[in-house]
């Protein structure tokens, strides 16, 4: 008897990869995450890949949403949230914590739960704590279900300014000068405190720069002329988080590079340059999303310089055991040398954002981007690796 299978077989061919995308989050940078999650959802492959959105709302609600990018934008200066696209404001999403099942559960108060189907692959597009900081990745590794993008360890380290700029050092990577407010120092003892940033800046100069130590999109950020706008200051930051970094300023160009995870390992991309902001004290929030402050990319740089921000970004990469992608920010001070700023393990994708910018420049389109990283994912396992 012939083992060829039947012409008439009833067989499905092969289902399409699922993605969902979640976004929103708790974070102060919940607006920007679902401006990302509107790009993303454009560029997604709908062919080759079906799409489920998951919004979290500002409480933490995970919930259903409508795969309508045209809402995820700014009109009229007004952020979008996850509680305006929510299809219920009392319905739940629900992903299991059981790495033997991916299905997707819906409830709703005083309904039978609705499941979704499942789920092979998360696009976590959150930024900030309880999304870009390790927790969500956390839940993911525990669930079983691959992600785009960093690790636990890296996600949390590329977060946390103060512990990310220790990693870099300890791999021999040049980081400005800075220092740390823990929450119990400025709680208890204050006046201490503002001892020690005195001394910091009479050591480096004024202004310098008090910042949120997990935050990101410049929120929280204060540029500080003298110990007269301090205190106002840290109450910003420590609106955001209660642990504060300050950094000296540094007189440079500020440079950014991409990089990106292909089979044979990172490549960086072209960097960007971003010029200075005439109508705004730093490149701030407003100037980012609302102003829409433009980048200049290829950056105008030298082939040298180039190439050695290029190797700075895949080592920093690599010094955070990251996956997937990241965004580096570096100064390239007035004395020609590189100091690496910070780095993101999940930079913004909205159409105005540096990294697919730069990637664009680089060849590989939008999304051609959307589909490595998404693929990247797919070939990853969790668990130790």
């Amino acid at each position: 008897m012939s083992n060829m299978p039947s012409l008439h077989s009833s067989e499905r061919p092969p289902r399409k990869p699922r993605v969902a995308v979640v976004f929103g989050g708790r974070s102060s940078e919940h607006a920007i995450s679902v401006l990302t999650a509107g790009a993303v959802l454009r560029a997604i492959d709908r062919a080759k890949y079906d799409v489920l959105p998951i919004g979290i709302t500002t409480d933490g609600r995970w919930a259903l949403t409508a795969d309508d990018p045209e809402r995820m934008a700014i009109a009229n200066r007004a952020l979008p949230s996850v509680d305006q696209l929510a299809e219920s404001p009392d319905g739940s999403v629900v992903l299991p914590v059981d790495p033997a099942s991916r299905e997707v559960v819906y409830t709703e108060p005083g309904a039978v739960p609705k499941a979704l189907g499942e789920v092979d692959v998360v696009f976590p597009v959150l930024h900030g704590p309880y999304g870009e900081d390790g927790t969500l990745q956390g839940l993911l590794e525990l669930s079983g279900v691959p992600y785009v993008g960093a690790g636990v360890l890296a996600s949390a380290v590329g977060m946390d300014k103060e512990y990310m700029k220790r990693v870099f050092t300890s791999f021999g990577l040049p980081v400005g000068p800075y220092e740390v407010i823990r929450p119990r120092e400025w709680e208890h003892d204050p006046a201490a405190a503002r001892e020690r940033v005195v001394e910091f800046a009479a050591e480096h100069g004024w202004p310098v720069f008090v910042k949120p130590a997990r935050a990101g999109s410049s929120m929280g950020i204060s540029k500080v002329d003298d110990i007269s706008g301090l205190e106002e200051a840290m109450a910003e930051a420590r609106r955001h988080d209660p642990k504060v970094i300050v950094e000296a300023l540094l007189s440079g160009r500020e440079i950014e590079c991409g990089v990106l995870e292909f089979e044979d390992g990172p490549r960086a991309s072209v960097p960007a340059w971003i010029p200075p902001v005439t109508a705004h004290d730093f490149y701030d929030f407003e100037a980012k999303y609302i102003d829409s402050a433009e980048g200049v990319v290829p950056a105008p740089l030298t082939a040298e310089e180039t190439a050695e921000v290029q190797r700075l970004a895949i080592a920093a990469f690599e010094a955070a055991s990251c996956e997937g992608l990241v965004r580096a920010d570096f100064f390239l001070t007035d004395e020609g040398e590189f100091v690496i700023n910070e780095i993101n393990t999940m930079p913004g994708f909205t159409p105005i954002s540096m990294y697919p910018r730069m990637w664009q420049e680089s060849g590989v389109s939008y999304p051609e981007l959307i589909d490595r990283l998404l693929q990247a994912a797919l070939r990853r396992s969790t668990g130790l690796r």
